[in-house]
């Protein structure tokens, strides 16, 4: 979903703040286990933040998940049952040295 529409989920624009969000969390960390959680935390909280602060009328709700880079694949997958002329999700992929993280935004029109 990527319509410019009066109450649409406008995906490029959450990925801009998203990406935003993890970069700035992350921006020069080196994976620690013991810091996962603290970091997915921040960005989903953060993320949940600027979202509200759009005073858009959407119900949000973000998810990250961080994995070590070791040479492991992963796969994600989401399916949703809504109104897709206004609902829609962004997702976020972020690759440093060390760790993997993606952010998903699902937004659900009130």
């Amino acid at each position: 979903m990527d319509v410019d529409t009066e109450g649409a989920f406008v995906a490029d624009e959450i990925k801009t703040s998203v990406k935003e969000t993890v970069d700035s969390v992350l921006h020069d960390a080196v994976y620690d286990h013991d810091k996962v959680s603290q970091w997915t935390n921040q960005i989903v909280e953060d993320c949940t933040k600027k979202l509200v602060g759009l005073q858009k009328p959407f119900k949000y709700i973000v998810t990250c998940v961080i994995m070590q880079r070791t040479g492991a694949g992963i796969h994600t997958a989401a399916s949703c049952f809504w109104d897709s002329s206004s609902d829609g999700y962004a997702v976020v992929r972020v690759d440093t040295k060390s760790m993997y993280a993606i952010a998903t935004v699902f937004g659900v029109a009130l």
